[in-house]
């Protein structure tokens, strides 16, 4: 809307061929908030992955077909992804935060 531009000081321009919008540097404050929104995100991606688990889980506990010794492998298994997933998701969010809090 054109009152969020006014509040985040954004101005366009148009030529007649193009639009042109000037925005300003983000600020301290616009950083953090940024980032804080980042790790909002990471959160429920990692919510995702576990939820995901749950299911997957669940799932190997109704094979009635399959020994005990292969559904407690299959939970370890789906377990190591769980981690790894959840590790990639840090990584990445890692990377992010120092890339917006970067002037």
């Amino acid at each position: 809307s054109i009152r969020r531009q006014r509040q985040m000081c954004i101005r366009d321009r148009n030529n007649g061929e193009t639009i042109i919008i000037n925005v300003p540097p983000l600020t301290e404050e616009r950083r953090r908030d940024l980032a804080k929104q980042a790790k909002m995100e990471a959160e429920d991606a990692k919510i995702g992955v576990r939820s995901a688990r749950k299911d997957a889980n669940s799932d190997i506990k109704k094979l009635t077909d399959v020994s005990e010794d292969l559904q407690k492998n299959a939970e370890v298994d789906v377990q190591h992804l769980t981690d790894k997933y959840v590790k990639r998701i840090d990584d990445i969010l890692e990377i992010k935060e120092k890339e917006i809090m970067t002037v």
